[in-house]
């Protein structure tokens, strides 16, 4: 499948068969994906642990049960518990000779960009390791990661659903033992749909002219969009129906039967 379809297609899942477990190998291509995702400095901040509902203690099943009061946790075969570890950061000297040894850093001989990183970069970044584990650039490459987990998820027919934790969040970092410092990114709910890949159709959007622009910001700048860009991604399957589908009412009841929710149910 081509990468446009594969991005037209992807959407958020939010009902999934609680009867079928997800198997291992497809959240180990999840992570596989996020790991070789792009990130600054090289140092590789994103972490994540995979909770599978057959396996895990049920002291772990409580705490992420009751993160929330969302019913996709409860349901979900697996999820994904996305987190940073900003200590990463320490090792940033280490990543970034990595990259000028392998030639994706600085140019000229081996020695002239490990010389480059070591009386150049380093020295920078040695006054601003602290202020870079903040919460910020951190936080948008981890972003990237999970991107590339959920496009791989969606590849392997899988659904997921990206979740914020609330204040509970402490209580299952601290139950996972992760690291002191860590900080919980978001609940990724995985397993295999219940509702069809459309998921009603395609979600409503900004208009796209309100949200990007071409060398400054206002009327004037609007960036230039092209229709015959967007029937060409039309025809390649990044563009779907907008919602809502002719049947997507009918589709509601049927799954809030089969899962026995209560309206109104959008947590």
């Amino acid at each position: 499948m081509e990468l446009r379809e594969v991005i037209g297609r992807r959407r958020s899942i939010r009902f999934l068969k609680p009867y079928k477990p997800v198997e291992p190998e497809k959240i180990q291509v999840m992570f596989e994906a996020a790991r070789i995702a792009s990130h600054w400095g090289n140092v590789q901040s994103l972490r994540g642990v995979a909770i599978f509902k057959d396996s895990a203690a049920k002291e772990l099943l409580d705490k992420l049960e009751g993160i929330i009061l969302g019913w996709q946790i409860k349901l979900a075969p697996c999820v994904i518990v996305w987190y940073i570890n900003p200590n990463a950061v320490d090792g940033q000297s280490d990543s970034l000779l990595k990259l000028a040894d392998v030639g994706a850093l600085g140019v000229g001989t081996k020695e002239e960009r490990v010389d480059g990183v070591e009386n150049q970069l380093l020295p920078i970044f040695a006054g601003i390791g602290e202020v870079m584990k903040q919460p910020g650039i951190g936080e948008l490459d981890c972003g990237q990661g999970i991107a590339q987990a959920t496009l791989a998820a969606y590849e392997m027919g899988l659904g997921t659903c990206c979740l914020g934790a609330g204040p509970g969040g402490p209580k299952l970092m601290e139950t996972l033992g992760t690291p002191d410092g860590c900080r919980l990114l978001l609940l990724q709910t995985v397993g295999y749909p219940l509702e069809h890949w459309e998921a009603g159709g395609q979600r409503p959007r900004l208009p796209f002219n309100d949200l990007f622009h071409i060398n400054g910001f206002g009327g004037n700048h609007e960036f230039p969009r092209s229709d015959e860009i967007v029937d060409e991604l039309k025809q390649d399957g990044m563009f779907t129906q907008p919602a809502p589908l002719p049947d997507r009412e009918e589709e509601l009841q049927l799954m809030k039967q089969a899962l026995g929710l209560v309206p109104p149910a959008v947590l």
